[in-house]
């Protein structure tokens, strides 16, 4: 059983002990809060035309998003109602979470490590996917590449987006800060 008290995600540890010494070395900080560190993961799947047909895919994708994060996951609604797609206003199209502290280090290692090492044909992530600000956003095609997802008992393949905010500056700050915590980059 996990020593829920003493337990520290192995990130988080990697990051205090080598990733901040080399990141200050490399651009020359001068103060400790100038170090880039990760901010918070929102994971997002969108169902689209799949929930309007069926209002149970939206809460299949949160269920399957809630058992990928280990926090429960928020459905996201339409805000307009749009009669060429036949959505109405409130209508539920995919679901959302939010991770920060330690559950944020969990995923992220678990996505680097398990994840994406079991995406068919990857040859690493784009480098060029920063939005200026420090912020990486990547998508991708399936989540059954996460091992808690029971590949048996999933009804939809769903996609998933997935953003990493940092506290960088800039997005060379932030590249080197996911490349130190081994992001796989093709670029």
């Amino acid at each position: 059983m996990l020593d829920t008290a003493n337990y520290k995600p192995r990130l988080k540890t990697q990051y205090r002990e080598t990733i901040r010494s080399s990141m200050r070395e490399e651009f020359g900080y001068k103060n400790d809060m100038q170090i880039p560190r990760l901010d918070k993961v929102v994971l997002n799947i969108g169902c689209g035309a799949e929930a309007v047909r069926d209002s149970k895919k939206a809460k299949s994708a949160q269920e399957d998003l809630t058992s990928i994060a280990g926090q429960k996951a928020l459905t996201t609604t339409a805000k307009k109602s749009i009669a060429g797609f036949r959505v109405r206003e409130d209508m539920p199209l995919g679901a959302k979470v939010t991770l920060r502290g330690d559950r944020m280090y969990d995923f992220l290692d678990r996505l680097i490590t398990i994840a994406m090492p079991r995406i068919r044909d990857f040859r690493g992530v784009s480098g060029k996917s920063f939005d200026g600000r420090g912020n990486y956003a990547m998508g991708m095609k399936e989540h059954l590449v996460f091992p808690e997802i029971d590949f048996d008992k999933v009804d939809e393949n769903w996609g998933m987006d997935i953003v990493i905010t940092t506290t960088a500056k800039t997005d060379a700050e932030a590249k080197a800060l996911l490349k130190h915590f081994n992001m796989p980059f093709n670029s």
